[in-house]
């Protein structure tokens, strides 16, 4: 079991992502090509990042100080709740008037107005959902 967004952690979720064929699709349709950072509130910087070119993941792993186009972060319960018990569009709108899900880089409207970016949004908490995680900081 690995700690929430380690190394380890994100090379299986990148194992996943690279795995899911109409994830892949989907972004590479949408000519989706970005760096996501993933963290918890009060981090000063992103813990783990995915590298996306053309909806594959070509890097997973620790942050190390990469220029990020989009950095999501949430408390740990938040985390861990998406990740047993799914996140769907209901929850997305709410986490995020909220401020339980927030977006310290990235436009998170400019994803949803898009089908081949929110599915694969969406799907991403799923293939989260799938790894044995260790929910801890």
């Amino acid at each position: 079991m690995a700690k929430l967004f380690s190394d380890e952690w994100m090379k299986s979720f990148a194992k996943l992502w690279n795995a899911d064929r109409d994830m892949v699709e989907n972004l590479s349709e949408a000519g989706f090509s970005s760096s996501i950072g993933f963290g918890c509130v009060g981090d000063k910087k992103p813990v783990g990042i995915v590298e996306v070119k053309e909806g594959r993941v070509v890097y997973a792993g620790e942050f190390q100080g990469q220029a990020l186009d989009w950095d999501l972060r949430a408390e740990v319960d938040a985390w861990k709740e998406w990740l047993t018990e799914g996140f769907g569009f209901d929850k997305l709108g709410v986490s995020i008037s909220t401020g339980k899900l927030s977006f310290v880089a990235g436009d998170y409207r400019q994803m949803i107005r898009y089908p081949n970016m929110a599915k694969p949004f969406l799907r991403h908490f799923e293939l989260m959902g799938k790894l044995k995680t260790e929910f801890t900081r």
